[in-house]
């Protein structure tokens, strides 16, 4: 259950109504994250302008992907975990296996996606203060600045939803429990 109140289109905010709609139409039914950002309007329409901005990022769908599960992992968000990885499942086209392994930390097997997650890690370790040998071993993976800048902005996106959730005690939406860590 809960903490925070679990909106629907029909009890939100007038100032949050219009982003409600919009999330159901996109998605088919109303995330309870959404539920929740809707208590405070500006929140909602701040996860979903940043979402939107990070949507833009020169990293691939699978790279953000990777951004948000290791986030959501690492701050104990099994919504935003289970979310993320319907995404990497439906729309990135990425395995279960190396799902399994960002639940688990693990590395995925490409090398790649595995930088991805070992930077994001040390972002979110350090604050931002990342070594420079974690900065560079992000870069001779192929990556640059301004990716290793957009590695920040999703993680400031994860952070703003992974933090709502877990004050909220959000619960999960059937249709994410599939997807949780251990049942993939």
């Amino acid at each position: 259950m809960s903490r925070l109140t679990l909106h629907t289109l029909d009890t939100a905010p007038e100032d949050s109504r219009p982003f409600v709609e919009k999330a159901i139409a996109n998605n088919g039914y109303l995330p309870n994250l959404i539920g929740v950002l809707a208590n405070a309007p500006v929140a909602l329409e701040t996860y979903l302008t940043v979402s939107g901005i990070n949507a833009r990022a020169s990293l691939s769908l699978a790279e953000r992907e990777v951004v948000q599960i290791t986030a959501a992992r690492i701050h104990g968000c099994d919504f935003c975990v289970a979310g993320h990885t319907a995404i990497w499942l439906k729309k990135a086209g990425q395995s279960a296996e190396a799902v399994r392994a960002l639940h688990e930390g693990a590395p995925t097997g490409d090398a790649k996606l595995d930088a991805v997650a070992a930077f994001a890690t040390a972002v979110i370790a350090r604050r931002g203060a990342v070594d420079d040998a974690d900065l560079q071993a992000f870069v001779a993976a192929g990556y640059n600045q301004q990716q290793a800048l957009e590695v920040v902005l999703g993680i400031s996106l994860a952070t703003l939803c992974n933090f709502a959730n877990s004050l909220a005690g959000t619960p999960v939406n059937p249709q994410l429990q599939p997807y949780l860590p251990g049942a993939v």
